[in-house]
């Protein structure tokens, strides 16, 4: 059996190494925005984003294999030991143990609708990522077909923006064409999916690693800290949709007054309640679940 040991505590995610195979992922409570960890937690957020990606990966594997293990905590404990002290009644319901990949050191981002950064992209240089689209298109617009836009994976500050052209540059033969085709496959299932149910999948990010020689997908899947949600019967072109992400957080802390340099101000309880009311109801509507 293999001991667990931290090797890294992201924004809202812990990393254990489970010996040179596995790694233990542990969704946090904790929520980021503008690129700090904000003081308050969002109580039960990891379990329902681990909830959500677990759904995600289940219904994918047709189009590309995953890293998940196991999502069991009782079938996770066989196969690793943990520290005195571990707390594996807090791990349950929001730990995966995956298999340990070589990680592709890009996020990889498909939009299917123009908004956030593509957007203001856009206003300035009718372009995002080097990708040309039509003139006149307006705030929210639906893309005539989905684009891929990577940027560099960064864990900390900024991911930046790059070309399909040097992200190819970067990796071996034919494997950034082979991620920009599983990108744009797993983002049509998707939101294919989720528009079933009343739900808008405006943009998404993936990330993959290679296993043996073979490219899967790894991370987390399709979940409101990696996507944009929007409620498809308050969706407007031309106006900032209503969603089911950490938006909601973002949209209060641009009118708190902070500048977004200091240390971030705590978030009033209505806020936290509000943030996670809207996971709760991505996951029942996406997932079917209660």
């Amino acid at each position: 059996m293999s001991e667990l040991k931290l090797i890294h505590k992201g924004k809202v995610r812990d990393l254990y190494a489970a010996g040179e195979k596995y790694l233990l992922i542990v969704s946090s409570d904790r929520i980021s925005a503008f690129d700090f960890i904000l003081p308050t937690p969002i109580p039960g957020k990891g379990a329902l984003l681990n909830r959500i990606s677990e759904f995600w990966f289940s219904r994918t594997s047709g189009i590309i294999k995953n890293h998940i293990v196991s999502t069991d905590i009782d079938e996770i404990r066989k196969r690793v030991t943990a520290p005195e002290g571990f707390d594996w009644e807090y791990m349950r319901g929001r730990a995966m143990l995956v298999h340990r990949t070589k990680r592709v050191d890009f996020e990889c981002v498909v939009r299917g609708y123009i908004t956030g950064s593509g957007w203001k992209e856009y206003q300035k240089q009718g372009s995002v990522c080097g990708i040309k689209l039509p003139s006149g298109l307006k705030e929210a617009e639906k893309l005539p077909e989905p684009i891929f836009t990577p940027t560099t994976k960064a864990d900390q500050g900024h991911d930046e923006s790059v070309t399909f052209e040097t992200m190819a540059a970067a990796l071996a033969p034919g494997l950034a064409e082979t991620i920009r085709e599983k990108s744009i496959a797993l983002y049509k299932f998707a939101a294919d999916h989720s528009g079933k149910r009343g739900i808008l999948l405006a943009d998404t990010k993936f990330e993959f690693g290679m296993l043996d020689g073979e490219l899967i997908l790894i991370d987390e899947a399709l979940t409101p800290d990696s996507s944009r949600f929007w409620d498809a019967a308050k969706y407007r072109v031309g106006t900032s949709p209503d969603s089911y992400d950490k938006q909601y957080v973002r949209n209060w802390l641009e009118g708190s007054g902070w500048d977004k340099k200091s240390a971030p101000p705590q978030l009033p309880a209505e806020v936290v309640r509000g943030t996670l009311e809207k996971y709760e109801e991505a996951l029942k509507k996406l997932t079917g679940a209660g």
